[in-house]
């Protein structure tokens, strides 16, 4: 019986879409799918609530996920599209009355410390002020309410971020190398998530044919591809995706 669900709370890039500004078909779609937040995503097992990313779009997030409870974060790496959300997690401190522990990179961790200095710096504001945090910086495989995460190292163009892999489930966005060795930490996945950014090559991420040809190595049961930019349409997808791989949309919720 599946027993981990993984809910979609953003599925675009870091402009997000509809893009500022821009009037393209997928831009001034009705289409809901169309309409994609920052990139981030709630895994929930063993009755706990899991955020992978704080993505600027937090809040508006948590509204729509109807969600009033976060027991651990997870971060893929330090970009701000992934991270500087951070600050609207102090109203689940005030909810819960606990600080939330936060796993992430050493890079993230060192941005955290520098971009968010005043969540560190004595005296604390009262009443809610500022987040309240326990930072654990990770690299290997760990447990989280009784479940093995394990951190999948993988690159973002030249920078090396972390995917996460929660048995039968592997996150991986912002990519466009997977190493070797990372792929043997993804072998017998069931349900796989990764980058696919538009159809054409782009330095930093996964063209959605690459992120194809990866899926296709790795055999999972099922994946869905995240991270879409404007130039790809859900309702008018132009490239053949075999059946077992979908395009995400925000508050898809799915289960392994």
């Amino acid at each position: 019986m599946p027993d981990v669900e993984l809910l979609f709370l953003g599925t675009g890039t870091s402009y997000g879409i509809p893009v500022v500004g821009c009037k393209c078909s997928v831009c001034t779609s009705q289409l809901n799918e169309n309409k994609r937040l920052r990139c981030s995503a709630l895994v929930r097992y063993n009755g706990k609530n899991i955020l992978i990313d704080t993505s600027p779009d937090l809040r508006t997030q948590m509204l729509n996920g109807n969600i009033s409870r976060l027991d651990a974060i997870l971060f893929t790496h330090h970009h701000a599209d992934h991270l500087f959300g951070l600050d609207d997690i102090r109203i689940f401190n005030r909810i819960q009355n606990t600080k939330i522990p936060c796993f992430a990179p050493q890079k993230t961790t060192d941005m955290i410390y520098r971009n968010f200095d005043y969540i560190f710096k004595p005296p604390p504001l009262s009443d809610g002020g500022i987040p309240q945090i326990e930072i654990i910086t990770v690299h290997k495989p760990f447990i989280l309410y009784d479940r093995t995460i394990i951190p999948i190292p993988v690159y973002h163009g030249k920078l090396p971020i972390l995917g996460f892999r929660i048995g039968s489930l592997a996150y991986i966005t912002d990519c466009s190398f997977i190493p070797d060795a990372s792929m043997a930490l993804l072998e017998g996945v069931e349900l796989l998530v990764l980058n696919g950014l538009r159809y054409t090559p782009h330095v930093a991420h996964y063209s959605i044919e690459e992120a194809v040809r990866v899926i296709e190595a790795l055999k999972p049961k099922t994946a869905y591809l995240t991270h879409i930019s404007h130039d790809v349409d859900h309702g008018n997808i132009d490239f053949p995706l075999p059946e077992y791989i979908q395009l995400a949309y925000d508050g898809l919720a799915v289960r392994v």
